[in-house]
């Protein structure tokens, strides 16, 4: 486990606090110097770690209160969330949970804490971008049709990659398996960089990825883009058309992120942290930075958000059982 504090330079943390002094709420101006722990239950350099520090001195100035960014990796995410779970409910601690954390009861036999019951959510935040590659080597295709027709002829022959079993990547692999009907063997790693060597090498065959983590490959023809796993197509590769366009028309999958807090969150502080991480990833800055990396803004209420959490847990139970995966 690896904890690491997103830092600021002192004028940016003034510059900050001082935004919020002028209009942006507190939790509290007797405790205005006490600062706002975000665990990420990933590691440093992820997606969502990425998304989270960029923000960072924008969520300072919309909550009042400087920001820190404390990873807490391991088991799948499992400790970084109990140790969110674990925490007073008194807006001071949040996180931001992916795609994997209403994965957790498909694929563990047990758990350390209920993924809705034990916590609040507060708001979806963004998506990431998925979409299917081969390596061009191995795979003779230059479309997702032209990949299903390949497995369709020799069952069991090929593989895809993912960065583990029951990770998010694992299954958007196999919700395409499903949906087309076909054979391939499934090839599980210790995380996305020792897939995306292994999948760049020919070790194995295809796989889905980020858009952001696989770009670079793509461009330089290490890697060949299948296609798009969203519902439209990604701005950065216009060309590319859907899954949906070529045929699978119930495939849709992306990463999202979303903030939440521990169980029982006051309604009055869930929505002012709300309205606070609009004015953050609404913000200039944070957009500019957002579209970089290659992810979209979509902000969701925590209504919805909560339903989102419920609905998107039921969605991957489905994928889990189809797959015969066994619990872990």
């Amino acid at each position: 486990m690896s904890n690491q504090r997103a830092g600021w330079s002192r004028r940016q943390v003034l510059g900050a606090l001082g935004v919020a002094m002028l209009g942006a709420p507190a939790l509290g101006r007797a405790q205005s110097d006490r600062p706002i722990k975000f665990i990420l239950p990933v590691g440093v350099g992820s997606g969502v770690d990425t998304i989270t520090r960029s923000a960072g001195p924008a969520l300072s100035a919309a909550l009042g209160h400087t920001v820190v960014v404390e990873n807490q990796p391991g088991a799948g995410g499992i400790v970084g969330t109990s140790a969110l779970v674990r925490s007073a409910p008194d807006g001071y601690t949040l996180s931001m949970l992916s795609n994997n954390h209403v994965i957790f009861p498909s694929v563990y036999k047990s758990l350390p804490f209920d993924p809705l019951a034990d916590i609040t959510p507060i708001s979806m935040v963004g998506m990431t971008p998925f979409l299917i590659v081969a390596n061009p080597k191995q795979i003779a295709a230059g479309n997702l049709k032209e990949l299903t027709a390949l497995l369709s002829r020799e069952p069991g022959r090929y593989n895809y990659a993912s960065s583990g079993n029951g990770t998010i990547l694992h299954l958007a692999a196999e919700m395409f398996v499903q949906q087309a009907g076909v054979k391939a063997r499934h090839i599980p790693y210790k995380g996305v960089g020792p897939m995306m060597t292994d999948l760049i090498s020919g070790q194995v065959d295809f796989g889905v990825l980020s858009l952001p983590s696989v770009l670079p490959q793509i461009k330089s023809g290490g890697l060949k883009a299948l296609a798009a796993c969203g519902a439209e197509r990604m701005a950065a590769l216009p060309d590319l058309p859907t899954a949906r366009e070529q045929g699978l028309t119930n495939y849709e999958i992306g990463g999202w992120f979303a903030a939440a807090g521990p169980a029982n969150l006051p309604a009055a502080d869930v929505r002012r942290i709300y309205d606070a991480l609009g004015r953050a990833f609404n913000s200039p800055e944070v957009k500019q930075a957002t579209a970089a990396q290659n992810n979209r803004i979509l902000l969701m209420p925590p209504e919805q958000t909560a339903a989102h959490f419920r609905s998107e847990m039921a969605r991957y139970a489905v994928v889990v059982r189809g797959a015969g995966l066994e619990l872990m």
